[in-house]
């Protein structure tokens, strides 16, 4: 067994927030392994943090393939180490109005967001418990406090992922290990462009892409990152980042009636799509379709962070 520092696995690590959580890590002195389901992306981020001097494992492994996550684990704690510290990253963003969606983007979303941390969960935390010490992240999002529409198979699965990470920390309450839920509002990390648009896929982007990217309205995913690491190192229970994710979660839990009324005018606002489940097409392509040169001057911010984090390029 190979001992380079602490162990920290980083599921959905080859993008994105999950690379730049890696590379906090790394820079903490961890050792982060990075599982993704592209084996090139995963070769791309490990050069990259080669870059920066950290050392990082990568691993091939699909978070809904509950046997895959048991097998990678032990494959790793085999390898480098036990590990000390487990953030679950991995999603997908689908966008779109319900009448374009079908049973497959709630499947893929929840077999991803809601399976993917129950699974990893179910496979590391008896190792944890059994060494009595350990901290597990799960990136939810203000998508699962507050259910935004548009976004219903993300919310839908980031809810269900709230609730597992807040009752295992109940369930974990004196064992030495600790379960951090993140819910972090819209971030810079160039996610538009890998996320998934149906119903009118240009009009979807051309309002989500923009709030995806724009300060003000987004924060800088590094910044992000950074506060994410310290909060699950700590062992805070929840982590909430943005203004408006901390704003959008109070209001929700004091006046629940008056943001279901918001959400409804939002829906109300968002583009219509045609009444019936259309093609769904990554964000580069949509943003072709819509050839937008205001739109791409709202996005500039997004698009280099595409560009530095491995989402794609810009």
């Amino acid at each position: 067994m190979t001992t380079l520092g602490p162990v920290a696995l980083v599921a959905g690590g080859s993008r994105g927030l999950g690379l730049l959580i890696a590379r906090e890590l790394g820079r903490r002195g961890f050792v982060p392994v990075l599982w993704a389901r592209d084996p090139e992306e995963l070769d791309r981020a490990v050069l990259a943090l080669g870059d920066e001097g950290i050392y990082a494992g990568a691993m091939v492994c699909d978070v809904r393939d509950a046997d895959r996550v048991e097998e990678q684990l032990a494959r790793v704690e085999d390898e480098l180490g036990p590990v000390e510290v487990a953030v679950h990253v991995a999603g997908v963003i689908e966008v779109g109005p319900l009448a374009s969606l079908t049973r497959a983007h709630f499947e893929e979303a929840i077999g991803i967001m809601q399976w993917g941390p129950i699974n990893l969960a179910l496979a590391l935390v008896p190792r944890m418990r059994a060494r009595g010490r350990g901290r597990f992240g799960v990136i939810a999002s203000v998508g699962g406090l507050v259910s935004v529409p548009h976004l219903l198979p993300y919310s839908t699965a980031k809810f269900a992922a709230v609730g597992f990470t807040n009752g295992l920390r109940a369930e974990l309450a004196g064992t030495g290990v600790t379960a951090t839920t993140v819910a972090p509002g819209l971030m810079r990390t160039g996610s538009h462009l890998r996320a998934e648009f149906t119903g009118d896929p240009a009009a979807e982007y051309a309002w989500f892409a923009p709030g995806a990217s724009m300060p003000l309205v987004s924060m800088d995913a590094e910044r992000a990152a950074a506060r994410i690491v310290r909060g699950i190192l700590r062992g805070r229970s929840i982590v909430i980042l943005t203004p408006l994710a901390k704003v959008g979660s109070r209001v929700a839990g004091l006046a629940p009636a008056t943001t279901a009324a918001a959400m409804s005018l939002l829906a109300r606002l968002l583009p219509d799509g045609p009444d019936r489940p259309t093609e769904t097409v990554d964000g580069q392509t949509a943003r072709r379709r819509l050839d937008s040169p205001l739109v791409e001057r709202l996005t500039v911010w997004g698009n280099r962070a595409a560009a530095r984090n491995n989402e794609g390029a810009a």
